[in-house]
């Protein structure tokens, strides 16, 4: 017997289709956290061109449509923590 409509078809358990996550879970004494440093090294261990998609996706959040980013004014800083 044949489906008639897409009501017919077989309807999953919502929790069979969620993916299961691990929490992850750091303690430490907020004062102690350095999280600046933490950033700068997770993004020096990632490819350069990962690095230049990901400025790229935050510079493009901020512009409008067809607009273009400033390139007049950059700041150059060292990268190395």
């Amino acid at each position: 017997m044949g489906l008639r409509n897409e009501h017919d078809k077989v309807k999953l358990p919502i929790f069979t289709l969620i993916m299961k996550i691990a929490p992850v879970v750091r303690k430490a004494v907020l004062k102690d956290i350095d999280e600046e440093l933490e950033d700068m090294q997770y993004w020096l261990s990632r490819p350069p061109a990962e690095r230049m998609a990901a400025v790229t996706k935050l510079i493009s959040k901020d512009l409008a449509p067809g607009q273009r980013m400033d390139k007049t004014f950059v700041v150059k800083r060292k990268l190395h923590p």
